[in-house]
């Protein structure tokens, strides 16, 4: 058999026009092998994404936010930006003189280090006072994020701290411990959490899906062509994600490559699920594999395609966020989603065609006309008939069980993770962080503080005023010090500079263009909301002094993200609403139906958050979470869920052309039921994988959307929906034809 065979029905030739073209065969084959090197030329960018990536959180604020424009006026004043930092030593007996006398001579080690800003370290700082009085010692080792316009890597950043780490490890005197600490050291532990990203995200994800389909198709060959479909899905968007994140076309960090490699995953095992069960029908009446494979296409793609621009449209109206980490996250989803659908329409039906029956083996499918729904799905034929028979009693109780599990949505907190509980583990630099802030409780927020950009001539007064905002430091308000003059700077200088806390005149950076930089340390670490709080009241108190005065530094890019967060949220969810509505009315092609898909999918979004919140709370103890999230869970669980709808809908809109509105409800949940059912479970547990990387966001993200597709296809789309279509009856198709009165209704 090959590609170039005519449709072969049972008895000889299909009847006319059912012959496939060879032609049209030849085209599509030449197609399916050029994607399909597309995609495995692909999978060597895989690893690359990493060095395209930008994880700090200046990099997703907002252009119009405070933050930002502050952060881009700071190269005009310094060519080199950092990343604040420290490296801290403990002895819990206290430090000793050898301790001292070692942690004194590391200053001029780290100062060696590359991209180490070896010019803004200054002497060990001692604990004077608490528990940890003369127990612990803190050098500030800022990294470089920035230098003359070029941003540091992910990678570069990672190197940098683990050799500061290593160096002040070296030779350390016995029982000295060593971590690292404040917000580059945190910032490095997490881009340190996805390193290796791309390896543990497929073997986890492709274990779980093996599983599953072992399970499904009860064949030992046949889940190797749906699994390796989707990683040369992934392969081919990576080529492209690579280009544009390269080019700064779109923001790719750690976060949406992991979402990526689990939603291509995912979404590209849903769609084969749907194609290899039709492709599997039609083996039934099909001598030609060619033939049976045409007639599997033409019913499966139009589902396939109708859910795979419903996923990509979602994801694109995220593209209008402020939040340039949200932003980014559409289009690279929205990429590998049309990769995947379009491997999956043509590599995979190629694939499957080539390798003939035997994949199906044990149970290879023979001709044999098997078309009677009750006979080919006897178990999912009753549960229809079941839940239609006893519709009220159905849709009812599946109302209240998802309204109860939404009434606990009040119990989410959203008000944001501070860095260091952004992890599920507990890697060094969070536990440094607590033995910092114990050991420094008046310098918890040294290292970070907020930078003012204010009129030069007005730089006296906004310090004044600074001064007395609660929160603010009092004794560390000073004109930005420039860094690079401390090599030449007179002992005078210095001495002034150690004395005060706040550099002399000739120490401090040169006005620009009428503006000068004004440095307030916070008395709060610098992730809390207390120093939000304290941001906010600066940016309040500072406008009467000066009106151009803005605000920003670590905890201010902090805030401004979580205030994107809120607005993005408030947004997007409605542009996403609308366009799954419009697509859905034209698939359909009816109004009552996509309203009542909508408004069940919306409610199954509120009953998983409500489930998520308890689960946050009570079981794993997360402290918050983050603004984004409901947003995120929101476009995944929407987008994904009405999937599940549309591949119900439309086989239930072609029954009905033939058998009615009711009778085409009883065979479309009986025909779609497993194969649906499957496919839920499949991207569930391929979010789940999200899991195992330490990271509270995505933790969060893995569990709610695993629970929200499961929620979805078990209870809304197995019982909700078709129970309510069932009692409306024929107006559910309204204004189509399909509303009207027939015979079969």
């Amino acid at each position: 058999m090959t590609l170039t065979d005519e449709a072969q029905g049972p008895s000889g030739p299909a009847p006319a026009g059912k012959t496939s073209k060879p032609r049209v065969v030849w085209v599509f084959g030449a197609l399916a092998l050029l994607f399909f090197l597309v995609g495995f030329g692909g999978l060597s960018f895989q690893g690359k994404l990493s060095n395209v990536q930008k994880n700090d959180n200046s990099s997703f604020s907002p252009g119009s936010a405070d933050s930002t424009k502050v952060t881009n006026a700071m190269e005009k004043f310094a060519s080199t930006q950092t990343i604040p930092g420290f490296i801290v030593f403990q002895r819990d007996s206290g430090l000793t003189t050898a301790d001292k006398s070692y942690i004194a001579g590391k200053v001029a080690v780290f100062r060696t280090i590359t991209n180490v800003a070896g010019d803004q370290l200054g002497p060990p700082t001692y604990s004077s006072s608490g528990p940890r009085a003369g127990k612990v010692a803190s050098i500030a080792v800022p990294l470089v994020g920035k230098e003359n316009g070029k941003s540091r890597t992910g990678p570069q950043l990672v190197d940098a701290e683990k050799a500061v780490i290593k160096a002040a490890k070296a030779g350390a005197p016995d029982g000295l411990v060593v971590h690292s600490a404040g917000a580059g050291g945190v910032l490095v532990a997490f881009i340190d959490a996805f390193s290796g990203l791309d390896g543990t995200l497929l073997i986890s994800a492709g274990l779980v899906v093996i599983v599953i389909l072992l399970f499904v198709y009860r064949s030992p060959v046949l889940w190797f062509f749906p699994l390796f479909s989707s990683v040369l899905a992934l392969g081919a968007a990576s080529i492209i994600i690579y280009g544009l994140a390269k080019s700064g076309t779109i923001t790719l960090n750690g976060q949406s490559q992991g979402i990526l490699s689990v939603l291509v995953i995912g979404a590209g095992t849903d769609y084969a699920l749907l194609l290899v069960s039709r492709y599997r029908e039609e083996l039934h009446n099909y001598e030609s594999r060619v033939a049976a494979m045409i007639a599997a296409w033409k019913g499966a793609a139009p589902p396939i395609l109708a859910s795979a621009v419903t996923v990509i449209l979602g994801l694109i109206c995220l593209s209008f966020a402020e939040l340039n980490s949200t932003a980014g996250l559409g289009p690279v989803c929205a990429i590998g989603i049309g990769c995947t659908v379009v491997i999956m329409l043509t590599v995979l039906p190629a694939l499957l065609v080539l390798a003939g029956r035997w994949i199906f083996w044990p149970k290879r499918p023979t001709v044999d006309h098997r078309i009677d729904f009750a006979e080919t799905h006897p178990t999912w034929t009753r549960f229809s008939r079941a839940i239609t028979t006893h519709r009220r009693r159905s849709w009812g109780g599946a109302g209240i069980v998802l309204v109860a599990c939404a009434i606990a949505v009040v119990t989410l907190n959203t008000g944001g993770l501070s860095t260091i509980d952004g992890f599920t583990n507990k890697p060094d630099a969070v536990t440094g962080q607590h033995v910092y802030d114990d050991a420094f409780p008046s310098s918890k927020g040294a290292g970070a503080p907020a930078d003012i950009l204010v009129d030069a001539s007005k730089s006296s007064a906004v310090i004044a005023a600074a001064k007395k905002v609660d929160g603010v430091d009092a004794r560390q308000v000073c004109v930005e010090t420039d860094f690079s003059k401390l090599r030449t700077a007179s002992k005078a200088d210095l001495a002034t500079f150690a004395r005060t806390g706040c550099a002399p005149a000739s120490l401090q950076v040169r006005p620009q263009n009428g503006k000068t930089l004004v440095a307030a340390t916070l008395t709060n670490s610098y992730d809390t909301q207390p120093a939000y709080n304290t941001i906010t009241r600066l940016r309040s108190d500072l406008k009467s002094v000066d009106d151009t005065a803005l605000v920003g530094g670590s905890s201010a890019v902090n805030l401004d993200i979580q205030d994107a967060s809120r607005h993005d949220r408030n947004l997007i969810i409605p542009l996403v609403l609308l366009v799954i509505l419009i697509v859905l009315g034209l698939v359909l092609r009816a109004l009552i139906a996509p309203i009542l898909l909508i408004l069940t999918v919306v409610l199954s979004f509120l009953a998983s958050l409500g489930v998520s919140a308890l689960f946050f709370n009570h079981v794993f103890h997360f402290a918050n979470a983050d603004p984004a999230f409901p947003l995120f869970a929101f476009v995944f669980l929407v987008a994904l869920g009405i999937d599940y709808n549309i591949f119900l809908m439309t086989r239930v809109r072609e029954e009905t052309l033939e058998h009615g509105t009711r009778q085409g409800i009883v065979r479309g949940l009986a025909v779609t039921g497993g194969v649906i059912t499957s496919a839920g479970v499949v991207l569930a547990a391929t979010f789940v994988v999200l899991g195992v990387l330490p990271i509270v966001f995505l933790a969060e993200l893995g569990f709610t959307v695993a629970f929200g597709v499961l929620l979805d296809t078990i209870v809304v789309r197995s019982i909700l929906v078709p129970a309510l279509a069932y009692d409306i009856g024929k107006k559910i198709w309204w204004p189509s034809k399909l509303a009207a009165a027939s015979a079969a209704d």
